[in-house]
């Protein structure tokens, strides 16, 4: 590897192994969802607590001071939108010649395995991968699921996670679901928890970070169990007293309840 590879994965993994990202990428297909209406806002209580942003350039260059910045994980994939035919016909948005201008430390896109465009999307992560790498850049490949709900299970993300990292993406971001480390052992790359089932409380989103974290996942890519929670401050914290020191759900749970209060406080 490279220096200029291995600094950029340094930057983003931090020296325990570990990683906290924090995505704020979702209007590049949703629009304004809710809490991140203005990006920067959502984002400056929550920067102290992540190791990097993925977000898109548009949204970096309007909403992040570069004095006060993260690593930044550039999304370069796009071109589709909820009210459109087909989330998965995707493209790539942004060139290699920018992301160097915007100094990222990686390069993020989405792949869509078992739809139409599954072949398009791969040959796109190909594309981003053969440039990235000339340039000393790691790209994080995204198994994409959409609304289709029932393929967040282990044999299918397995499947997805091995063909991105035979493709060449130096990380994988996919949904954590039961049985992960089937997920985890067929990946030859670092796995990040993109997220995982629908649940009603902090201690079940504790609860399957920590499951991930324990079958062999490196960190999370966590977006809106964070800054869409009513006290998102106390849920960053502890979702990184997991990640990097290791707390039970119940340790971070009481670490939540605190930082809560103070939250509230204020």
């Amino acid at each position: 590897m490279d220096w200029g590879m291995a600094n950029r994965l340094a930057q983003l993994i931090q020296p325990d192994g570990r990683c906290l990202f924090m995505p704020v990428d979702h209007g590049y297909f949703q629009g304004p969802t809710r809490n991140l209406e203005q990006p920067g806002k959502t984002l400056e209580p929550l920067l102290p607590y992540t190791d990097a942003v993925f977000i898109t350039r548009g949204a970096l260059r309007s909403c992040v001071h570069p004095a006060r910045a993260k690593p930044i994980i550039l999304r370069v994939s796009g071109g589709t939108s909820m009210v459109g035919k087909d989330l998965a016909n995707e493209g790539i948005t942004t060139s290699l010649e920018e992301a160097v201008r915007l100094n990222v430390a990686a390069l993020g896109m989405s792949i869509f395995v078992g739809t139409d465009y599954e072949k398009e999307s791969l040959l796109n992560l190909t594309t981003l991968v053969d440039d990235a790498e000339r340039y000393g850049i790691p790209v994080m490949a995204v198994t994409a699921v959409g609304k289709e709900l029932e393929k967040r299970d282990a044999r299918y993300l397995s499947l997805c996670c091995r063909i991105a990292a035979e493709l060449g993406a130096r990380v994988v971001k996919t949904y954590w679901c039961e049985d992960f480390e089937v997920v985890v052992n067929g990946c030859p790359v670092p796995v990040v928890i993109a997220g995982g089932p629908q649940v009603d409380t902090e201690l079940e989103v504790l609860q399957f970070v920590h499951d991930g974290i324990q079958r062999g996942a490196i960190g999370v890519n966590l977006g809106r169990n964070i800054w869409q929670n009513e006290f998102p401050v106390a849920m960053i914290k502890a979702i990184k007293a997991i990640v990097h020191q290791d707390a039970t759900p119940e340790e971070a749970l009481a670490q939540y309840n605190s930082a809560k209060s103070a939250e509230f406080a204020r």
